[in-house]
Order: C-alpha cells, then structure tokens, then sequence
C-alpha cells in the first residue's frame, strides 16, 4: 500500500504542477495580450499628437492581475500650436486575466504642464485619480475620468494662481452610435461636486454643484487627430452638440436647462439653450451684472439720447436700469416654479462665442478650432 500511496501523492504533485505551469502559461499569454493593448492605445494617441513614455516600467499581477506599472510617466503633446510636455509621477494600469480589453488605471500626482525644458505653467495635484477604458484599439467603446479632491494651479514664477479645487470631477464618454469608422456618435457625461475658482473670478469663488449630458454628432469618424481636427470636421458636415440634463447649483442659485448647439465656420459656439433658473438675483450679484448694463453699448447710447435732451437724465437712466436689473429680466422671462421655488424660464444664447443669459452678457467661449 506504501508505494500506492506515494505514486498517488507523485500524481497529485505532477498534477498541481502542470496545473500551475498551464495557468502561468495562460497568464503569460492574456499578460502579452494586454501588453498588446496598451502598446496599441500608446500607438493611436500618438498618432493624435500624444507621445507617452516611461522612465521605467514594469509588469506584474500575477496569478489573477496583469497590472503594467508605469514609473516617472510623460506626454509629449503635438497637437496644438506650440508642444507641451507633461509628466506624472507614476500611472498603473491593471487588468483582469479573463477580461485584458478593459484597462482600469490609477494616477499619482503632482501633474505638470510645461513648455519642453522649461519650468511648469501648470500643476495639478488629487486625493484619487482613476480611469477605465473599455475596447480595443480600433474599436474603443468607453471611457471613464474619475478625480477625487482635485486642485489645479497656474504657475508664473512665484505667483500661484487657484484655477480650481473641487470635491469630485467625473468625465465619462461611450460610443452611442454609428462605428469609430463610420459618423460615430460621442455621448458624454460631465459631474463637478463643490467646484470653485475663486481667483478666476468672484463669481466662481462660491462652489458649484453642475452635471450635464451632450451627445456629439457630425463626425466622420474616429480616426486618430487632434480634437481641434475633430471640431472641424462637426462644422463642415453641419454637426451640433446636443445638451440636455443640465442642472447647476451655487448657493441660492438653481439652474437647469437644454438645447442644441453648433459651431460657426471661426470654430465659435453658436446656439441656444432653454434654461429655468430660481434664485437669478444672487447670480446676477455675483456676475456684476449692474456693473455690465452700465458699462454696456446699448445704455451709452440712450443715456447719451437722454443727456441731450436734459443733462444728467441719462445719467440717472443708467443708475434706474442697473439698480432693477433682476426685475427686468424676470419680466422679459416666463415664470415658472424650479423644484417648489419661483423661477424664470430664459434664452442662454451663444453668439459667435459670446455667451448671453437673456439681456445680459455672461462671458465668451473659446474657439473650439
């Protein structure tokens, strides 16, 4: 019976082993494949402009996890008017043995933005940064941009300047239509939780609860290129960006709103969105807004009609329409009631990038290309 037993304990050893050696096989294999997939994602941004390198890199996760581990990560972007280079301190991007097509990543900052070989423009530093993408290389699916308590600077010597902090910032985008090679169709989600930027401007010092849903149409397809390209594209084939779930939240203020918009043969928005906004007098305080009806052309005009026919009546025109500005606009505006709270339904139009909430200039876009 002894040597019965010992060949059985010898089957079962040889049996663990090639049980072990068949799954390090296997896991050698989905760990080339995703090495593949990675290898081809770096290959389509750098066909976009985007150039990534490593100052190190390793590949482990072994026996479940194929996880490929990026040391003193850096970008390389080309597809602006001027290159910018930035770095990372380390990027770790993991997968599943049985699913190696969807990459979930992991960052750890500061991040840098610079012109190459100079000091940074801009810093960018986070609690928790992840992402996820979904596909291959020539057929990605979606994609997912998590930050948990991001802080964005601008540099310019000693002089640090806010741009944001923020709570949470969520970016998810999927293909909802179409092919990458045939008038694809982007649906994309943006999520801000108590975002501020007090030093941009007094407006946006108190923080921002905002969501929005946009789904982009007019592509020819999802070929490597720069987004500038892309934008491009949408214009020339009469593309529009079609907002709706549009819902944003400053202390008092509660705004929501949808509508289309397209782009004008300068790259500029233009368009309209429906927005109800409760709460109006608080934002239109925080905008300046009696300081802008002052100083606009429509009120020189008539205070100077108004001054020639008696002196100082334009004067106090100007002082009359500022001060009843919010009245005014609620006036022109259709009443309605936002979540048990009276409200006013108005235009937020976008003319030739330039950015109007009713009457009343509220900022300019940048050129989109």
């Amino acid at each position: 019976s002894r040597p019965r037993t010992g060949r059985r304990y010898l089957a079962l050893v040889v049996v663990v082993l090639a049980l072990i050696g068949g799954w390090s096989g296997f896991w050698s294999f989905a760990a080339g494949r995703a090495q593949t997939v990675i290898d081809g994602w770096r290959a389509r941004e750098a066909q976009s402009g985007w150039i990534y390198d490593c100052g190190k890199q390793s590949l482990g996760g072994y026996p479940f996890r194929i996880e490929v581990d990026c040391d003193r990560a850096s970008a390389l972007i080309r597809n602006g008017a001027a290159p910018l280079e930035v770095k990372l301190g380390r990027i770790l991007v993991a997968a599943q043995i049985y699913d190696p097509t969807l990459l979930i990543s992991e960052f750890t900052g500061p991040l840098t933005v610079a012109d190459p070989g100079q000091p940074p423009k801009f810093t960018a530093s986070w609690k928790l940064a992840q992402s996820s993408l979904r596909g291959t290389p020539r057929a990605p699916e979606r994609a997912s941009l998590v930050f948990d308590q991001p802080a964005v600077d601008r540099i310019d010597g000693a002089t640090r300047q806010n741009l944001l902090r923020a709570q949470r910032i969520e970016l998810h985008g999927r293909l909802a239509g179409g092919s990458v090679t045939a008038n694809p169709v982007i649906e994309a989600v943006v999520r801000a939780t108590q975002a501020a930027a007090p030093d941009l401007h007094p407006a946006a010092a108190l923080p921002v609860d905002a969501e929005a849903r946009a789904t982009l149409r007019g592509l020819k397809d999802f070929a490597p290129k720069p987004w500038a390209a892309r934008f491009r594209e949408i214009q020339q084939a009469d593309g529009r960006i079609e907002i709706s779930g549009l819902r944003v939240k400053q202390g008092e203020t509660l705004a929501v709103g949808s509508g289309t918009l397209s782009l004008n043969a300068a790259g500029r928005l233009q368009g309209e969105l429906r927005v109800t906004v409760a709460g109006l007098e608080p934002f239109l305080k925080a905008i300046g807004a009696e300081q802008i009806v002052k100083r606009s052309q429509p009120m020189d005009k008539l205070a100077g009609a108004l001054n020639r026919i008696a002196p100082g009546l334009g004067d106090v025109a100007r002082q009359q329409a500022s001060a009843n500005i919010a009245t005014g606009i609620n006036l022109l505006g259709e009443p309605a009631t936002l979540e048990g709270k009276p409200a006013v339904i108005l235009p937020l139009r976008f003319d030739n990038g330039a950015v109007f909430l009713g009457p009343i200039p509220v900022g300019v876009t940048p050129a989109l290309f």
